[in-house]
């Protein structure tokens, strides 16, 4: 069993190349601060679960500490706090409707509580960003959850990471897809 502290992680290699604009720059950084959040929003999540604490304890522990656990050493890159408040609070506040959701577009094999505390979080993270930030390509948030297992789970959980996300963004978002 895990302790209640937070999972310090390092995370990404560097991302720097010889000749970048302004503009990729800015990119760059705001999707590398996104990546961070979401890997802070999926500790977050396990911690609420498994310590049932507040959503707004968890949030604002990590402000507290300002996201000690969570940075990308080889480019100073911070987390987005609005975007993990943002997704942290929706998350939990929307776990009624997202979990029908998930439960629907697992295989008939897996139960959603069956599954690990950490792979049910980032499943109901990345049904949340589907839902709720459309500003967001749905292939981006696949993508950044299926990284998100894999920077935690080394066997078929990442897989299993896609193919649920994958088939909830047919049903969510069927022009992007």
């Amino acid at each position: 069993m895990y302790e209640n502290d937070i999972i310090a992680l390092s995370i990404l290699n560097n991302m720097n190349t010889d000749i970048r604009c302004l503009n990729d720059e800015r990119r760059d950084s705001r999707t590398l601060a996104r990546r961070l959040s979401r890997l802070a929003a999926a500790q977050a999540m396990y911690e609420i679960e498994i310590t049932q604490s507040s959503p707004h304890e968890v949030v604002q522990a990590f402000f507290s500490f300002s996201f000690a656990s969570i940075n990308d050493y080889d480019t100073s890159s911070q987390v987005d706090a609005l975007f993990f408040k943002k997704l942290v609070i929706n998350t939990v506040h929307d776990t009624p409707t997202l979990d029908p959701i998930l439960i629907t577009a697992l295989e008939p094999d897996f139960t959603l509580h069956r599954l690990e505390v950490l792979l049910r979080s980032i499943l109901r993270l990345g049904t949340c960003e589907l839902l709720s930030f459309s500003d967001i390509p749905a292939k981006v948030i696949i993508t950044q959850y299926v990284e998100i297992g894999r920077d935690f789970f080394f066997a078929r959980e990442p897989a299993l990471v896609n193919a649920v996300l994958d088939q909830i963004a047919r049903l969510v978002r069927k022009s992007e897809i």
